[in-house]
């Protein structure tokens, strides 16, 4: 862990995505910057985080019922139980994963990130997706690159705009991995309610934060060259495996988990 990196400040002068994510959660770990964003927020941006959340829950039981034990989660966000290791963890005791997320207070609560199975590990680098590299250095500590790894990017590249190369980004991250790894990503898109576009994006903006919600064909660049599994690239409810379907409900959300071949 990078406990001793100077990024391990916590600016509370300006709100966090991270952060602001957590207070729509319903979390408590957020400063009134980070509140401020949120309460500006349309009932979809709550209604949406939940989502993100319950399909990281869903596709990562999925992965861990079809063998995959390795998993690299990165913008983990601040935990909320029950977090990803706890998941794949109680279908196999023996999963590895490991958190990053460029946030310090993240760094703060990692002990609860790193409470994991005797047989299984958990890991925790305070990184910025912007350096793949240096988290797939980390990673490779922790994880056997020879084998499977699931990569998670769950409601985190919209928070990186094309001049910062998200496709280049994710193709980073996938280019080493091993055939049968996975990509799960969920995206933000203004495609089903593009009347609120000025709103969310204004109020993200005034944060300091740049948006950058994508149509489906541009969240679809993110899986070129891999296998989307069934259901495909949908809404976030509309992506599930071996559970009951979820209520229909409005949102704002892509997702979809594919394979490396």
């Amino acid at each position: 862990m990078n406990a001793g990196s100077p990024k391990s400040q916590v600016d509370t002068s300006r709100p966090h995505p991270a952060r602001v994510y957590d207070w729509l959660l319903g979390g408590k770990d957020n400063y009134p910057v980070d509140r401020a964003v949120g309460e500006q927020l349309p009932e979809l941006g709550k209604r949406s985080a939940r989502q993100n959340r319950a399909f990281m829950h869903r596709a990562s039981a999925w992965l861990a019922h079809q063998g995959v034990d390795q998993f690299l989660d990165i913008g983990t966000g601040i935990p909320t139980a029950p977090n990803l290791h706890q998941i794949v963890q109680e279908i196999n005791p023996k999963a590895r994963v490991v958190y990053t997320d460029n946030d310090p207070i993240v760094l703060r609560h990692a002990e609860a990130l790193l409470v994991s199975t005797v047989e299984g590990g958990t890991d925790y680098i305070q990184a910025d997706v912007r350096e793949p590299l240096a988290i797939l250095d980390h990673a490779r500590g922790h994880l056997d690159f020879d084998r499977p790894v699931a990569v998670s990017l769950i409601a985190l590249m919209h928070f990186i705009p094309d001049s910062d190369g998200p496709y280049e980004i994710t193709r980073t991250l996938l280019e080493t991995l091993a055939p049968g790894s996975y990509l799960v990503l969920s995206h933000g898109t203004f495609d089903f309610h593009k009347e609120l576009e000025a709103q969310i994006t204004g109020t993200y903006g005034k944060g300091g934060i740049e948006l950058s919600f994508r149509t489906r064909d541009a969240v679809a660049r993110f899986f070129d060259g891999l296998d989307l599994v069934e259901p495909g690239l949908v809404t976030g409810p509309e992506w599930y495996k071996d559970t009951a379907a979820p209520e229909p409900e409005e949102n704002a959300v892509y997702a979809g988990v594919a394979r490396l071949r």
